[in-house]
């Protein structure tokens, strides 16, 4: 599917589906972007662009627009909760040379999508609530349709076009829920990404905005949930509670929050097919992930890339979920690992903890670069 003059429609404006739109228009389609809110924007949250986003972001020639608001990462320091004492750092600052990590806000990376589209020519529709997705038609709650060449399904979880491809799946529920919020940076804490590891919870939290906010993303084991969703409001103190026994910098931040989200987190397959006639996914419609890799984006970056460059090629759309399947299962499946190591307890604890400290003195490259598979893979230079 050659793409000069084809017609493609992109279901979900957040970053899946506005990178797919950019690299599709710029690959010659005729795009245009579906999306269900009365304005594209993303509030409250914050998120890791890893080198291997960021190679999307430059082939893009967008860094220099995400640099401008981002931090530029120095370290990720894994602590112990009750008093913040440094268990290991992973020195960002030893990367490749030509690789960089950021904490971006969520907010500036849409906004930059957003102006990056709308330049090179694609049309972004609001207030288009998509009830179905087949074979190139899109019907939207008010009974009228969009079709194309081709649907770009990034619509997320909850996607009606990963339904159309592979009928409805079953997620359960983790045992684990999530906290997000915002606090002022006041604490002046460093350009780092720090975890505070605590039995059967742990708190993440890194710079954003030139360091002027921290973000703060809290975890904790729980056995019951229903809801699923980014948007359920919590009292703070229910936050604080959960988290009674961390100290130092960790409950100084925990003191900061005025607001704060609650999210269930629930686990999703891997989409068994991403493709049908007309219809493809990308982004957590395919391939939805735990956050404890800080991967969500970047993946959705790389499949944007990758589809755009198989179709501009003339590849069919099963050759892109070739190329990207078995890479999005290796990172789910890395992502739930790390849940249950920041969660230890008891004389295992103990045990992990003295051996990440041993290993940090020894050999303190050896942790960051066991994600060379990760970081490393520029799609943007694939062949």
């Amino acid at each position: 599917m050659a793409l000069t003059g084809q017609k493609v429609i992109v279901v979900g404006g957040g970053i899946g589906g506005l990178t797919s739109a950019l690299c599709l228009r710029r690959a010659g389609a005729d795009v245009t972007v579906l999306e269900q809110a009365e304005a594209i924007t993303e509030v409250g949250a914050g998120l890791q662009i890893s080198p291997n986003g960021l190679a999307v972001l430059r082939a893009l020639r967008l860094e220099p627009g995400l640099a401008v608001n981002a931090v530029l990462g120095r370290a990720v320091v894994l602590r112990d909760y009750a008093k913040s004492r440094q268990v290991v750092r992973l020195d960002l600052r030893q990367l490749a040379p030509d690789q960089a990590y950021y904490f971006v806000h969520r907010a500036d990376l849409i906004d930059l999508l957003v102006a990056a589209a709308r330049d090179a020519g694609v049309k972004i529709r609001l207030l288009q609530r998509v009830e179905r997705v087949a074979d190139g038609v899109v019907s939207l709650a008010n009974g009228s349709e969009f079709r194309g060449d081709l649907v770009v399904g990034a619509d997320g979880l909850h996607s009606k076009a990963r339904v159309a491809i592979n009928g409805a799946d079953a997620p359960f529920f983790t045992g684990q829920v999530a906290w997000r919020a915002v606090v002022p940076n006041d604490l002046e804490l460093p350009a780092e990404a720090q975890v505070f590891m605590g039995p059967g919870r742990h708190l993440v939290c890194y710079p954003l905005r030139g360091g002027k906010l921290v973000n703060l993303v809290a975890v904790e084991e729980r056995t019951g949930w229903v809801d699923e969703g980014w948007d359920i409001r919590d009292d703070p103190d229910n936050l604080r509670a959960a988290f009674a026994g961390f100290g130092g910098t960790a409950k100084a931040l925990l003191d900061r929050v005025e607001t704060v989200g609650l999210w269930g987190l629930f686990r999703h397959p891997v989409a068994a097919r991403w493709h049908a006639p007309g219809v493809v996914l990308v982004g957590d419609a395919a391939h939805p992930t735990l956050p404890f890799l800080a991967q969500g984006a970047n993946m959705a970056l790389e499949d944007a890339w990758v589809l755009a460059d198989c179709l501009a090629r003339g590849d069919t759309l099963a050759q892109y979920q070739t190329l990207r399947r078995d890479r999005a299962v290796r990172v789910i499946k890395a992502a739930n690992g790390n849940a249950w190591k920041y969660h230890l307890r008891g004389p295992l604890r103990g045990g992990a903890h003295l051996a990440l400290r041993l290993g940090g003195a020894i050999t303190p490259g050896r942790m960051l670069h066991q994600f060379d598979w990760l970081y490393g893979l520029d799609v943007t230079q694939s062949e």
